[in-house]
């Protein structure tokens, strides 16, 4: 189902209990209750697609002769660089070819089927508004198959279509996404862009699309079971995406990896690989852009094995530094997890024409961010997880990011974490200038356990010492020039929204309850263990009852018999049946239910 935007404009059309909703340049009618739902806060996610598409576009077309036409865009001949090697040879053939006198260049414009230019699928279409937007912003396009298995869904994907007279590029579609993608293996009949932006994981999806997918083709895929991704169920991460997730403060990096690697797996199996042109970390999902081609010289390189058994690092089982056991994750992906060269295209554009998207500057910021990465430094370090460490005060961003400078070590931002420090330097480097930072701003070592993390570190005398004045080039250009480089709650229960469902309005007010009964369930104060023991012996003994418990008056249950007038009006036919309630002021509603 659709995953959504902010909407420009709203107005009700009460007769059909609808709303309608403009975006970009598409207006799009959808159900008020929770039938194909739309989500304001994935504006972002479909004008940054929008964007990576146009200059994929620009980029394929460009290389069969033909310039795409952006509205807003100045007309001014933009140089076409080839992303692939197995393209070069194609441009090489393409010098020759040079237009005669008097010949116009052939161009593509927005609205307007180019006959070789891009087949779009987006396999998950609920009610149309990504594939509407791709035909009435994206320049370049042969054909939209907008796909939903949901009768329903298809049905509003055909009246939208028609709303925005788009007729000619949307094809509305109704199949399993997985069996349409699985009809289009032959190389004839691949799509050159597919879209994948499911509700929760594209674990099942994946497959497909990487067979799918053309030679040089992009693939984009929404990830938004983050919980999974994130560590917090490593088993269900490994059967999903074929990696054990950690948690860590670096998880939205690791997620991004753990998702190329997935899709690069995948797609080893049928002698294809992928090809990273932009990996983002936003709101409550990653998304992922990637080119896929054909090669088996390629797909033997993605494991790094030339015909040996690799061999692993030779590491303890404890860590160096604190002395805590080490814990395994992966296997992740380890290269650039970008292309800069087409990130920066893909910023150029949207800077010099800021009027095209509703959140450009949001997009601005975060590829800005992306072009200052260390393309070559996997995951990265939080500030506050450093200092926590050792129960030290936290440096400024800019003094770790000069002592690491000054130390000749590399270092940069993420855009995935908004404290977070990416560096070449070692683990003990950087332990060194933080045991330096501690002696700027001591800790009590009397009140650190000798078996702490903190004591084993600060037990150790550095042997780098850092330099924390603050250097001119430890301030990043996108802090510099204060853009939005990270979003703030855009709004109330901004994260993702109840999956959408046939009368799901009812479904959708059960949500909004439940979230509120528990809203700050887990800040309450914890229970003082005297009341925990009183309040637990109020409540009979299960196994004493069976005549099984064998801990006596060593059971935090009562063991105390029933009363008979109570036993004898549970024996009474007449007797309702009961559940047992707590005593006043218990503050419990029902017992435990455990030994």
């Amino acid at each position: 189902m659709e995953n959504g935007t902010e909407p420009c404009g709203e107005e009700r059309a009460s007769e059909a209990q609808e709303t309608t909703v403009t975006e970009g340049a598409a207006k799009i009618a959808f159900p008020s209750a929770n039938e194909v739902f739309y989500n304001p806060v994935q504006e972002f996610n479909r004008d940054l697609t929008c964007a990576v598409i146009t200059e994929f576009a620009r980029i394929q077309l460009g290389a069969k002769g033909i310039q795409i036409k952006v509205p807003g865009e100045k007309d001014v001949q933009k140089v076409v660089v080839d992303l692939s090697e197995q393209e070069e040879e194609k441009a090489e053939l393409k010098k020759g070819a040079n237009l005669a006198p008097g010949d116009q260049p052939r161009t593509a414009a927005v609205g307007e089927i180019c006959e070789e230019g891009l087949r779009v699928l987006e396999g998950l279409a609920a009610s149309g508004l990504r594939s509407i937007r791709f035909a009435r912003e994206v320049p370049g396009l042969q054909s939209v198959v907008a796909n939903d298995a949901s009768a329903r869904a298809v049905d509003l994907m055909c009246r939208n279509v028609q709303l925005n007279a788009v007729a000619h590029l949307v094809h509305p579609r109704q199949a399993d996404a997985r069996m349409l993608m699985y009809q289009h293996q032959r190389a004839s009949e691949r799509f050159d862009v597919i879209d994948l932006d499911p509700y929760g994981s594209p674990a099942p999806f994946l497959d497909a699309a990487v067979q799918a997918v053309s030679e040089g083709g992009l693939l984009c895929v929404t990830c938004t079971d983050m919980a999974v991704l994130a560590g917090n169920s490593g088993e269900t991460c490994y059967s999903k995406y074929g990696a054990m997730a950690l948690k860590s403060r670096a998880c939205h990096e690791m997620a991004l990896r753990i998702v190329l690697h997935s899709l690069d797996l995948r797609a080893n199996c049928y002698q294809r690989f992928v090809v990273p042109l932009l990996s983002v970390s936003a709101d409550f999902y990653v998304r992922v852009f990637v080119r896929v081609f054909t090669g088996q010289a390629k797909v033997k390189a993605s494991a790094r094995v030339k015909f040996s058994a690799a061999c692993g690092p030779p590491i303890s089982p404890e860590c160096e530094h604190c002395g805590q056991r080490h814990q395994l994750g992966g296997p992740l992906w380890a290269e650039p997890i970008h292309d800069l060269d087409f990130v920066g295209r893909v910023l150029q554009a949207v800077s010099t024409n800021p009027g095209r998207f509703h959140t450009s500057e949001r997009i601005q910021g975060v590829l800005s961010v992306i072009t200052e990465e260390l393309p070559d430094v996997p995951l990265y370090y939080t500030l506050d997880q450093l200092s926590s460490t050792i129960r030290c005060s936290t440096p400024s961003l800019l003094q770790l990011r000069s002592a690491l400078l000054h130390a000749g070590f590399r270092v940069s931002l993420s855009h995935a974490c908004k404290n977070a420090v990416k560096t070449d330097a070692p683990s003990s480097a950087l332990w060194d200038i933080m045991r330096c930072w501690e002696k700027e701003c001591p800790v009590k070592r009397e009140r650190l356990s000798e078996a702490s993390p903190a004591f084993r570190i600060l037990s150790v005398e550095p042997r780098l010492q850092a330099n924390f004045a603050v250097r001119d080039d430890a301030n990043p250009s996108s802090r510099q020039r204060g853009l939005k480089r990270f979003q703030a709650n855009p709004e109330a229960n901004w994260g993702p929204r109840p999956r959408a469902r046939p009368g799901g309005k009812a479904a959708g007010e059960a949500m909004e309850e439940r979230r509120r009964v528990h809203q700050n369930k887990r800040k309450e104060p914890a229970e003082d263990p005297v009341q925990r023991a009183a309040r637990l012996k109020t409540f009979p003994c299960k196994r004493f009852k069976e005549g099984t418990c064998q801990r006596g008056d060593q059971c935090c249950y009562s063991h105390s018999p029933p009363a008979p007038e109570d036993t004898a009006a549970a024996a009474s036919p007449d007797h309702p049946k009961t559940s047992y309630q707590s005593p006043p002021g218990s503050g419990v509603a029902a017992g435990p239910g455990v030994d």
